[in-house]
């Protein structure tokens, strides 16, 4: 039977899910702003010994940031299995409770001054369940957004996900703009990074008291009262790998231009932290600006041209954009331009593609499919974005590296995207 549950949820519901399930997104990637916004300070408290040179210290920040996204296919494994099995609900709560003292606890850590080798060791040890939360988030979020979405308006709910990926970078980087406005540079290096990170405190109150109120999604309430067999494994895995493999641009092209970023800008360019995070709010604005529109523009035409559009976009524009912003005679304003275009270009990719995904995999295992498809992308392609850009930067002296990782990664994606049909948004979810 696969009559759409879409045709049949009351609007208040489905808006509650939205409300919900964005809610814990924008926690989630508010931290993870924050992380790569303090890239720079957090690598000087916590993995800057004695003798220790800046970039040595930068790279190992930027290997605990990739830490935390390998262990993001475990907790989608993990919590994906939850909620195919005992429901969407459950496993949100969970996961949003854990992100929240994990990420509240980073802001309570002492340093390498105070505990010496202790210290990046504890910032490990909670960036690796932050890893295992925000593995599970995508995929139940996902699932209960496009599984409570009105009829013919999957794309449209789905993009939500991504919006508040972008409000969330968008409210750390607003965060460390303002701290680093207020506070001297040594006050801000000595305690006042910690703030933003013990602001997710009372966010993720919030974000649980919502989800404390939702409804099971009608699709998981179906298949739990009238169970059927779940897709052979086989099946299963190959559509993880091809959903990893058309959402690989995304995952890369957005990291490298929304979070990694402001360390390049300051690392390679010599801009100043100010500079770099004006930099970085331009580009989240031009991604938050496009989400939607394109998200809701697929419900129309389809994921395949939106997705398609972005990825060839990016593989065309990301060396010129990079050499763009190393050029010292290009006015600002032309190189704020570039930067917020560079953002709205990602957000072809980042609005259709959650809803894309979800209609990939039926209900049975949504939740488990999709999760592991974001995970590994993501693992491999952003939480590596940082580590491979800088540890390239620094062997080979080209500092248009993060244009090449972008661009190569979207060609991939381009061949995966190619394999959509033009109407797989016009039918049900399975």
């Amino acid at each position: 039977m696969t009559t759409s549950a879409e045709q049949t949820v009351p609007p208040v519901r489905s808006r509650r899910a939205l409300l919900a399930g964005s809610v814990g997104n924008f926690v989630e990637w508010y931290e993870f702003g924050v992380y790569g916004y303090f890239a720079t300070i957090i690598a000087a408290n916590f993995f800057t010994p004695e003798g220790g040179s800046d970039i040595e210290a930068l790279v190992k920040t930027y290997a605990s940031f990739a830490l935390a996204f390998f262990f993001r296919p475990v907790g989608a494994a993990l919590f994906g299995r939850i909620g195919d099995r005992i429901g969407r609900r459950p496993t949100l709560i969970l996961v949003i409770t854990l992100m929240t003292l994990a990420t509240t606890a980073i802001g309570l850590l002492p340093t390498y001054a105070t505990a010496g080798a202790a210290a990046p060791l504890l910032l490990t040890a909670l960036r690796i369940l932050q890893g295992l939360s925000a593995g599970g988030e995508f995929g139940g979020a996902v699932s209960l957004m496009t599984e409570f979405a009105p009829a013919g308006r999957r794309g449209l709910y789905g993009s939500w996900q991504s919006f508040t990926v972008a409000l969330g970078l968008l409210g750390g980087a607003g965060a460390a703009a303002l701290l680093a406005t207020v506070l001297s540079e040594g006050a801000l290096n000595d305690w006042g990074w910690r703030l933003p990170f013990l602001l997710t405190l009372p966010l993720g109150a919030v974000a649980l008291w919502l989800r404390l109120r939702l409804e099971e999604t009608p699709s998981f309430r179906r298949v739990d009262a009238e169970p059927v067999a779940a897709p052979p494994a086989a099946e299963v895995v190959r559509a993880i790998l091809l959903g990893a493999g058309r959402i690989m641009g995304w995952a890369a092209a957005g990291y490298t231009f929304l979070v990694v970023l402001p360390a390049y800008l300051q690392s390679a360019l010599n801009a100043s932290f100010q500079e770099a995070l004006v930099a970085t709010v331009l580009a989240n604005l031009g991604f938050a600006a496009s989400i939607v529109p394109a998200g809701a523009l697929s419900d129309r035409v389809g994921r395949r041209a939106v997705m398609l559009t972005g990825a060839v976009l990016v593989v065309v524009l990301a060396l010129p954009l990079i050499n763009l912003l190393q050029d010292p005679e290009t006015a600002t304003p032309l190189k704020g331009l570039a930067v917020f275009a560079a953002g709205a270009v990602v957000g072809l990719l980042a609005g259709p593609g959650p809803a894309m995904l979800a209609e990939m995999f039926p209900t049975r295992v949504r939740c488990t499919g999709l999760g592991l498809a974001y995970a590994l992308s993501n693992a491999v392609f952003s939480g590596c974005a940082g580590l491979v850009i800088t540890e390239l930067i620094k062997r080979t002296g080209n500092v248009d590296i993060p244009a090449y990782y972008a661009a190569a990664t979207c060609a991939v994606s381009v061949f995966a995207l190619l394999s959509l049909r033009g109407d797989d948004h016009r039918g049900p979810l399975r």
